[in-house]
């Protein structure tokens, strides 16, 4: 039955609109959908999972993750699935594997090798060309976004300024190209180069094709925590002169001010939505935290060169005597190229590791950064304009839906050297956890908004976040009383519990808490407006 699909899907116990749950129901199964939802009765034909009174949950869309490769690897599906995520949306933070190039794909695998790194089964190409190679490659489904860096990578290089008109215009062809493949958005990382080197003009003009599709702008804003309100108003801003529809990603500060700007934008008829995660730690790349943008980031030969560079020795300096609140608050995650001769780094705060060198914690960051050629990934504590009030308000506000932001670097036999954050393994699990158990601030029928219908809908992902009549049938069976994360950030690639069983397409992926082998995945494109594929 393991590579086989189910027939029924007996026993289980399904969210009801008021907040409950329903007596045990048969979900009854074909061709990859559901044909009939019935109360249980008799027993039931054809191949039989026992729900054993679990619930039945439609499979969770993870609205931002780090996968595009990684997905390939069995241990990142395992650690999706075991939190019930059956579908992911990559592509994020503007860098992504196509439209590209080899010499943009090369330059997206570099500058992001701490986030996304490399795809095995892909090497530069169309959307389309990207697309291909998930159908039938794992157990998830994988849709994608367009990655405004990586086009402008593309068309504009690594010139630090803004696109001129023809440039717009060759970026603007190109992103149509990738919608008409398939992509499901267009992604902007505004506070990574080159994005933040764009003009407004580039940016509505792109964000104008997203608008043509009926498609979002899901956006990196150019900041976070006290940077977050001016951030969030530039999108705002952005929707207003193009139409798109608006998508934040990692949504994170002061919830107060946060909220009043997207209720504010919402009731002007802006269609704003946000994706969170329910931890009080991120995780980005070292440089992206540490360095300034003037710098020529998107070039790490440049950059390096430019740390020693006489010319720039004193405006960099001052950069870092601004960071004093900083370094406390950063644990490394990944350093390749230092991890060999200097011992473990990987775990470690910043500031014991400067102590161990004798050096100020500035210049240990500099060290890593040079060795590591930029790559080097970090943890870092938010700092006190969030907190766990923050986070749970903006887990409840009707725009949220569930992103994890999941970095699985490294991945395959260097795991042992990286130390990731536990949100990639947890963050899914955290959420039903804590918001549906322990809080009580959710119900079921939430859980199914937040963590997989409320997705579905803002990429037009068809007939996913339901279990009703011809939904397809990735299907998620759960125990209500043991569902929780176990990963921490000290031993972060813990899968979660409580999660034991999970069909995609109809077909066993997860049994008994293990792989079965089965890959019923495939790319996920957006529907027709009509609702057509």
């Amino acid at each position: 039955m393991t590579r086989r699909g189910v027939d029924v899907v007996r026993g289980v116990l399904l969210p009801l609109p008021d907040g409950g749950l329903s007596a045990p129901h048969d979900l009854h199964l074909a061709a990859g959908r559901v044909r009939d939802v019935a109360p249980s009765s008799g027993a039931p034909e054809g191949r039989v999972l026992d729900g054993g009174g679990r619930v039945a949950l439609p499979g969770f869309v993870d609205a931002h993750v780090h996968a595009g490769g990684a997905v390939l690897d069995p241990a990142v599906q395992l650690a999706l699935l075991r939190q019930g995520v059956t579908a992911i949306v990559t592509g994020a933070d503007g860098v992504g594997y196509a439209p590209s190039d080899r010499a943009a794909y090369d330059w997206a695998c570099g500058y992001f090798a701490g986030i996304d790194g490399d795809h095995p089964r892909f090497s530069g190409g169309s959307t389309a060309d990207l697309l291909a190679t998930y159908d039938g490659a794992a157990a998830v489904n994988v849709a994608t976004l367009v990655p405004h860096g990586t086009l402008r990578r593309l068309v504009v290089g690594t010139a630090q300024r803004p696109a001129t008109d023809a440039e717009t215009a060759r970026l603007v062809a190109l992103a149509r190209q990738a919608f008409a493949d398939g992509a499901v958005g267009l992604s902007t990382g505004l506070e990574y180069v080159p994005a933040a080197w764009a003009a407004e003009p580039e940016l509505v003009a792109l964000t104008s094709v997203a608008a043509e599709h009926g498609l979002p702008h899901v956006s990196h804003m150019r900041g976070y925590e006290a940077d977050a309100v001016p951030a969030l108003t530039e999108l705002v801003r952005l929707a207003a002169a193009s139409g798109a529809a608006t998508h934040v990603s990692h949504l994170h500060g002061p919830a107060a001010q946060i909220t009043a700007v997207l209720d504010d934008a919402r009731a002007a008829g802006h269609d704003v939505t946000f994706d969170s995660y329910p931890y009080l730690r991120g995780c980005s790349l070292l440089a992206m935290v540490a360095l300034p943008t003037w710098l020529p980031l998107a070039d790490p030969d440049a950059t390096i060169a430019a740390l020693d560079a006489p010319s720039s020795a004193r405006r960099l300096r001052a950069h870092l005597a601004g960071l004093a609140d900083l370094w406390p608050r950063v644990t490394l995650a990944w350093v390749p190229g230092l991890e060999a001769d200097d011992g473990e780094v990987a775990g470690r705060r910043l500031e014991e590791i400067a102590a161990r060198w004798r050096v100020p914690s500035a210049e240990a960051a500099l060290r890593i950064l040079r060795a590591s050629r930029l790559r080097a990934s970090c943890v870092f504590d938010q700092p006190p304009t969030s907190g766990a009030p923050d986070v749970r308000t903006l887990a409840n506000h009707p725009a949220h839906l569930a992103g994890s932001d999941a970095i699985y670097q490294p991945v395959g036999p260097d795991t042992a050297t990286g130390r990731p954050h536990p949100r990639g393994w947890g963050a899914f699990a955290r959420c039903l956890a804590e918001h549906v158990r322990a809080a009580g601030d959710w119900t079921w029928h939430d859980a199914v908004q937040h963590l997989s219908a409320r997705a579905a809908r803002r990429f037009r992902l068809a007939d996913r976040g339901r279990l009703d009549a011809r939904a397809v049938a990735d299907v998620v069976l759960l125990d209500p009383d043991t569902v929780a994360d176990r990963a921490t950030y000290a031993t972060p690639r813990t899968p979660a519990d409580g999660i034991d069983d999970v069909l995609v397409a109809g077909v066993p992926v997860l049994a008994a808490g293990e792989l079965t082998g089965a890959r019923p995945g495939r790319a996920l494109r957006p529907t027709h407006r009509d609702g057509g594929s």
